[in-house]
């Protein structure tokens, strides 16, 4: 089980997300209001707060957001679970179609630090069941994906 710690969105493509605490999640169309949402498998990013924070340890000077994630999740290590494994948050149902994303032009995070967490850690999910999903709320995995299989 996780828990909730941000919830962040941006309207326009290739900018910082902010955290807005709370959002509508939309099925098979992801987050209202989020530059990213619409019928493709990337509808929603994910980080695991503690992947941020081990970033944060190398002296990596960034908030919630900056690596263009949706949601920031403190006790689930997303880039271990299978594409397919499916996701929980109150009402809201999210299935992993990615993990990682391939960096084309490097990111500012990357060219600060030299690294950039995003192109392995981040995971990416399309909405299944939509609802509102808020800092705080608790996440848990509710099926594991069978493929096993890292699509980038």
């Amino acid at each position: 089980m996780g828990i909730v710690r941000a919830v962040c969105i941006s309207a326009e493509k290739g900018t910082a997300k902010r955290d807005m605490g709370q959002a509508e999640f939309v099925a098979r169309h992801g987050i209202k209001g989020d530059a990213h949402a619409g019928d493709w498998r990337r509808q929603v990013s994910l980080l695991s707060l503690g992947k941020i924070d081990e970033f944060r340890s190398k002296g990596a000077e960034v908030i919630d957001g900056d690596f263009g994630e949706n949601l920031v999740v403190e006790g689930i290590d997303f880039a271990s679970l299978p594409v397919g494994s499916v996701l929980r948050c109150g009402e809201v149902a999210l299935e992993i179609s990615q993990i990682g994303k391939e960096c084309h032009n490097h990111c500012a995070i990357f060219k600060r630090m030299g690294d950039c967490i995003m192109p392995r850690e981040g995971v990416f999910a399309r909405v299944l069941h939509g609802g509102v999903i808020k800092a705080g709320d608790e996440m848990r995995l509710e099926t594991a994906g069978a493929s096993g299989e890292n699509v980038l």
